[in-house]
């Protein structure tokens, strides 16, 4: 797989994650055009080598769609599957490695997330049973809608939308209230390319989930570089240092940006918000020190 292209997906209200995302995969080495979707219309300065990135058509038909606003942000991913040769990540990632190490050796549809042990996020009873009637190992191929590499166009406009409006999987992908990876998946099944987790046999990466390092020795799984994974994901947490892995997210925050972030780690009570700044300017002192 020859990467062009790092994609994701961002608005004003994520712009602190974005930006510890896009320092990151400057540090790792990693130069490539950094393309980014609108979630919505509150759109901010992007970085050099960065740019909005937005198909009008997909735009349109994604808007008319019955899902929720919040579901619809999301879907703009869509638009990934009509290009190729690019790497897809939410904007709560921050890389370890120059993700061209990673996938480039690979081709087809390449994810390395842990989905496949935790499949129900990533159907609904429709698209599972679409899935189930076409493989007993149906579960080696789902994966997390936040990170994902394919290198070709998996559709064109008009046969995209030909298939996420069809019967069987109009409600995963145009009438969701909560999100977009059933529909992903079911998009990317319903293609018919082959799907590589990288957390499987024969490469066999450690976890890029966050949640799945729990104790302050998380880089003892990385002591072969061939293991680590490309990035570390917080989907479904924030970084907000209840875990010791998070501070991999505030390595790339700077002056003036530790209370921001503290803010936007606020909880419903007082105390926890006073906890998490607190750990935040620890954090910040030992690092300046």
């Amino acid at each position: 797989m020859d990467l062009k292209h790092i994609i994701t997906l961002a608005s004003d209200g994520v712009r602190l994650p974005f930006t510890v995302m896009e320092r990151s995969l400057r540090k790792v080495g990693c130069d490539l055009p950094l393309r980014v979707i609108p979630f919505d219309e509150n759109i901010f300065n992007l970085p050099v080598n960065a740019e909005w990135w937005v198909l009008p058509e997909v735009r349109e038909w994604v808007g008319r769609s019955q899902a929720s606003p919040r579901a619809r942000g999301v879907m703009h991913k869509y638009q990934t599957l009509l290009t190729g040769e690019y790497l897809f990540v939410d904007s709560d990632v921050v890389f370890l490695r120059d993700p061209r190490e990673v996938f480039s050796p690979n081709k087809g549809f390449v994810t390395c997330c842990g989905h496949w042990h935790d499949s129900d996020h990533t159907c609904t009873a429709e698209t599972k049973a679409t899935m189930v009637d076409f493989t007993t190992v149906w579960q080696s191929g789902v994966f997390n809608s936040g990170q994902y590499a394919c290198d070709r166009p998996l559709y064109d406009f008009p046969k995209l939308r030909e298939m996420a409006e069809s019967k069987k999987y109009r409600a995963a992908c145009m009438e969701s209230q909560f999100h977009e990876q059933p529909g992903m998946n079911a998009l990317v099944f319903g293609s018919g390319i082959q799907v590589t987790n990288l957390t499987l046999p024969p490469r066999r990466l450690e976890s890029s989930w966050a949640g799945d390092y729990r104790d302050s020795d998380y880089e003892r799984y990385w002591s072969k570089t061939s293991r680590m994974p490309c990035f570390i994901h917080w989907a479904g947490r924030k970084p907000n240092g209840r875990l010791p892995i998070d501070e991999l997210f505030q390595r790339n925050l700077r002056d003036g940006e530790i209370q921001k972030w503290a803010d936007q780690c606020r909880p419903a009570k007082r105390h926890g918000f006073d906890r998490v700044k607190r750990w935040l300017m620890r954090y910040y002192r030992r690092r300046s020190s």
